[in-house]
């Protein structure tokens, strides 16, 4: 019996986190893949005018330390051997010094998460797709208004000031790792797919009529550089400090 006790006391467990459109959720699962306990918060949404659909990056992280915290009570810290991240397809943006920086007309700071299914960038995506980019062959021809690009010229067209500000646009995902961790590695499915990089150091770019680039500067992303310790990633131009981080235990 004393022995039956001991392997449950040393048994291994690890955190899923998923970040959805309006909550998150926590997960302790043992490893047989057994789900011990779940924690579920709401998080806020601004909808501050048609297709407009704002969230808060604090907000979310909050969110994930309170869900994190409860399926890890009276768990000890080494019976958790790992803590995975998912979440929506989702911008976030930050200054240099790592501090939310607005995403919204509304300019309020706090409102610096560009939501999935936020659809302001539509011009923006009609114009990138009649570029015929090449680089649009690795997203099956043409990009839609809930990926970044467009949003990330939207920015750039209509908040000049948060583009010249802004120091690290990150997918959700990747930003709940940067914030865990401070790592700003990228996963490749950002990289590829939401973000519309290309691997191995090769330029992309929207070019304009006059064939000059359409108003997003051309970025690098090295194969070494995505998925991998210490990304780059778009508009890295200068390298965020993780905030304060909230300590789960």
């Amino acid at each position: 019996m004393g022995d039956e006790a001991a392997g449950r006391t040393m048994e291994a467990f690890f955190v899923g986190v998923d970040v959805g459109t309006g909550s998150v959720r926590a997960a302790l699962v043992g490893a047989t893949g057994k789900i011990a306990k779940i924690h579920a918060k709401p998080t806020r949404t601004w909808n501050t005018q048609p297709d407009f659909y704002e969230q808060s990056s604090d907000d979310i992280w909050l969110a994930v330390v309170e869900c994190v915290k409860a399926v890890v009570e009276g768990v000890p810290p080494t019976q958790v051997r790992g803590v995975g991240f998912d979440a929506t397809c989702s911008l976030v943006c930050l200054d240099g010094e790592g501090r939310p920086l607005t995403v919204s007309p509304t300019g309020r700071d706090a409102q610096n998460v560009i939501l999935w299914l936020d659809h302001r960038a539509v011009k923006e995506t009609e114009f990138i797709n009649a570029q015929r980019h090449p680089v649009l062959n690795y997203v099956g021809g043409k990009i839609f208004p809930e990926m970044e690009t467009p949003k990330l010229l939207w920015l750039k067209r209509h908040l000049p000031a948060t583009w010249a500000a802004a120091a690290h646009f990150f997918d959700l995902p990747d930003f709940l790792t940067w914030r865990a961790t401070g790592c700003e590695s990228r996963h490749l499915n950002s990289a590829r797919e939401n973000q519309v990089l290309l691997l191995a150091g090769v330029q992309v770019g929207v070019r304009n009529d006059s064939g000059g680039r359409g108003g997003l500067e051309p970025r690098l992303l090295r194969a070494d550089r995505a998925g991998g310790a210490g990304g780059g990633g778009l508009a890295a131009h200068r390298r965020p400090r993780p905030a304060a981080r909230e300590r789960c235990r």
